[in-house]
């Protein structure tokens, strides 16, 4: 069964949420039953996923459900509505995809034997699903295969926001594939670029740096990958700063990253790094020629001019 498709027991319904029986349940004492589509009101949840839920029905009768015997009223109401990427399961999107990359520890040339392939990328739907009522999913994730894969106008979006994730798809040196549209979309890359991620980036690491401080009181020791990484998005944010172009091979700082990511440094050397980083962050954001905002113009003309290609791509009724 597709994931997407299966009841989630590990959420725990809300006491005074309204929902449907899938089924019908007999009365307690009495021959009567209530019918499918009867509805109840939880008053008392479980405790985890696995245990029952009591349920009051408009009579004031109550009965012990299972998860998957009920759905949620509002859900319900809302049909294949509430559901955008139900989409997905009539039909894979997959065939759409117009740019897929890898990024992650093998972009950074990070990767060690046990690593992962991360891919990413950008799928555009035809005009026929993006103008439904079911829309489309604004992102399709395959976890098994750590693949996602996000919707054009979400990826522009996250772009112009200079997400740092999204700015390495633009950036990495290892394409899979592509498209009209995703050379078009590489060839513009530079749009997204701005002294708009001397905020984000900053704003990565500072959350980054937040859990580190946490574990270290807490668990008394530090999660060397995430300190690896804070320090990576750091160097990256500099180099966009001072050269208008996102570094995702870490190149001369190899050794020194794997070094932390070993744990071969200690907090307080890797800890006066960061600040000495923060400060050149800061020196090149007061210097650099980057523009004050990323160019929304000339994206709006791409994403205009993508989903125009994809009006002409029917399909089946």
């Amino acid at each position: 069964m597709n994931e997407a498709r299966a009841i989630s027991t590990s959420l725990i319904v809300p006491v005074g949420t309204q929902v449907v029986l899938r089924a019908g349940k007999p009365k307690s004492e009495s021959t009567d039953h209530y019918p499918k589509g009867t509805i109840a009101e939880i008053i008392q949840p479980p405790e985890d996923g696995h245990h029952s839920y009591r349920v009051r029905c408009a009579d004031g009768g109550e009965l012990s459900l299972r998860r998957q015997e009920f759905a949620i009223l509002k859900q319900v109401k809302l049909g294949p509505l509430g559901n955008p990427s139900q989409v997905v399961f009539e039909r894979d999107l997959r065939e759409y995809i117009i740019y897929e990359c890898i990024v992650g520890s093998r972009a950074y040339g990070l990767d060690h034997e046990g690593s992962d392939t991360d891919r990413r990328g950008v799928y555009l739907p035809p005009a026929d699903l993006e103008w439904s009522l079911y829309s489309v999913p604004e992102q399709l994730e395959y976890r098994d295969s750590e693949e996602c894969y996000w919707e054009l106008q979400k990826f522009l979006v996250l772009a112009l926001k200079a997400n740092p994730n999204i700015l390495e798809c633009l950036f990495t040196p290892l394409v899979v594939r592509t498209s009209k549209v995703g050379d078009a979309l590489l060839e513009k890359r530079s749009i997204f670029l701005s002294k708009l991620v001397y905020q984000t980036y900053n704003g990565y690491v500072m959350s980054q740096f937040k859990k580190l401080e946490q574990d270290l009181r807490t668990k008394e020791q530090v999660n060397w990958k995430h300190a690896m990484h804070l320090i990576r998005l750091l160097l990256q944010g500099i180099a966009i700063l001072a050269g208008g172009h996102v570094p995702v091979t870490v190149a001369e700082h190899r050794s020194a990253l794997l070094a932390i990511r070993d744990g071969s440094e200690s907090w307080e050397e890797v800890n006066r790094w960061r600040l000495a980083l923060h400060r050149e962050f800061e020196e090149t954001f007061r210097r650099t020629s980057l523009p004050e905002s990323p160019d929304y113009v000339e994206a709006n003309k791409l994403l205009i001019w993508a989903r125009r290609k994809m009006v002409e791509v029917r399909i089946d009724s």
